[in-house]
């Protein structure tokens, strides 16, 4: 087992270098600019289009895919992966989390758009993400197939633990259940419904998702009301932290960039990959409209729920902090191990009958639907690789796949299952990064042609017999 951790240790250091980080950054500040602040420019654009338009036969509605996407980003990351980046990059790595949401969001358009642009219709229903505008966009079949490849793995067995490890986690603080029990119930539960198919996940996501983001967030509101005093004094503990200017936190500026970065990707999962899925699924009249929505799911997550849950932790000081040597900073906790138990004490500490078992049930409902949504990712690339054969073997083997990794969640440690998890991450985030900014031109000409329509007063709708782009059939004119 030593040498097993030793091998998942360099994989992990080579995979989440600090290059990785900063082509995060700098990938998302290049288009920022390119694009002249989308996020900011179409903020309106992005709200109105949240409701607008209606699923299909073929395709889920822009809410059902926004619901699917946050489900996807919505989750482990928003309360034990803020504790973890507050544990060890202290509270400047929340500042570096907005910093990555903001930039982000502007990669998150750029990617959705292209899952939209080259989406497929596979079995009666949408298809695409990374891999199919690889394949039809880069016309790189080998990236394709490795990209397929890594998210299988990445979505079908590495990032499902985090959540499971998580969910039983939180269910053994809160109630003192075993790990194989909630195994059980979380597996039954998940077979049930990934059998449904797409179909099925995108109804569950659009009524479980909002109700439950909803419900933490009013909670972290009354929390945030009851120490409105502290604001400004926590605010500027963030922003002097982020930049070194604090005593305590000043030796850890590196970690708070880097694991703010890090904890940010995988929270909101801009440029990572797995959102150009869910957007690709949606029946929508014009590929940028799906990407100006995907770009405001990025918001939800960091700006509202990752803030949420940061401001709930560092008001009521239920938090640790170690420095780069291992040894404690800050350890206000005895005896406790980084993640989502952090965010219970917080909550408990105001609403000591409520607060641990709130936090479970909430973080066990954004993290099963996370797993749904990474099924559905893992599936949509079983799909794109065998799509020319009768796949339903390769599915209920993924099938069987998922649910093995919920389990080993359930009864794994915590670092063992988020550093596998982070892997996951930083792999797809490598390879996905490389191909929206060889592919980022086609978005720029999407953009322009909505820009232009909407100037003149006109609900944009894209027709490719304007721009010949190959290999779009979805969006060829209907013969």
């Amino acid at each position: 087992m030593e040498i097993l951790q030793k091998i998942v240790d360099n994989i992990y250091n080579l995979v989440w270098s600090d290059v990785l980080v900063y082509l995060c950054l700098l990938t998302g500040t290049y288009f920022t600019i390119r694009f002249r602040l989308p996020q900011l420019r179409y903020l309106n654009e992005m709200i109105r289009l949240l409701f607008s338009g209606k699923a299909s036969s073929k395709g889920i509605s822009s809410f059902q895919a926004f619901s699917l996407a946050i489900s996807g980003r919505v989750g482990t990351g928003n309360i034990a992966g803020v504790a973890t980046a507050i544990g060890m990059g202290g509270p400047g790595a929340i500042f570096w989390m907005w910093v990555i949401a903001f930039v982000g969001s502007a990669s998150a358009i750029v990617e959705a758009a292209l899952g939209q642009l080259y989406k497929q219709e596979i079995n009666g229903e949408y298809r695409g993400g990374p891999a199919y505008y690889i394949r039809y966009g880069l016309k790189n079949k080998a990236f394709a197939i490795i990209f397929a490849v890594v998210t299988i793995v990445s979505t079908g067995f590495l990032l499902p633990s985090v959540q499971s490890n998580s969910i039983a986690v939180a269910i053994e603080t809160a109630f003192g259940t075993s790990g194989f029990v909630t195994a059980g119930i979380l597996i039954m539960l998940m077979g049930l419904i990934i059998v449904g198919g797409v179909k099925r996940i995108g109804k569950v996501s659009e009524l479980v998702v909002p109700f439950m983001a909803g419900i933490y967030i009013l909670m972290a509101l009354v929390i945030i009301g009851i120490n409105y005093q502290e604001i400004p004094s926590v605010f500027s503990l963030i922003f002097r932290s982020a930049f070194g200017l604090d005593a305590t936190f000043g030796g850890i500026v590196g970690a708070a960039i880097s694991w703010g970065v890090k904890r940010g990707i995988y929270s909101n999962e801009a440029g990572q990959g797995t959102a150009p899925h869910a957007a690709a699924a949606a029946e929508v009249a014009h590929p940028f409209k799906q990407g100006l929505v995907q770009g405001f799911s990025v918001y939800v997550d960091t700006l509202f729920v990752c803030t949420a849950t940061a401001l709930m932790i560092l008001f009521t000081g239920q938090y640790n902090v170690k420095g780069a040597d291992g040894n404690f900073i800050i350890e206000n906790l005895k005896s406790i191990e980084m993640g989502p138990t952090f965010t219970q004490m917080a909550v408990s500490r105001h609403f000591p009958l409520l607060g641990s078992s709130f936090v479970a049930i909430a973080l066990a409902f954004f993290a099963f639907t996370t797993i749904m949504a990474y099924y559905y990712i893992a599936e949509t690339n079983v799909n794109f690789l065998f799509q020319e054969q009768k796949n339903s073997l390769y599915i209920w083997g993924l099938r069987f796949l998922l649910l093995v990794s919920i389990f080993q969640g359930c009864i794994t440690t915590a670092s063992t299952a988020w550093q596998l998890g982070d892997i996951g991450v930083g792999l797809m985030a490598w390879l996905n990064m490389l191909a929206i900014l060889l592919l980022h031109k086609k978005v720029v000409l999407l953009e322009q042609d909505y820009a232009m329509q909407k100037s003149v007063g006109q609900n944009p709708r894209f027709y490719n017999k304007t721009y010949n782009i190959p290999n779009v059939p979805i969006w060829e004119p209907k013969k």
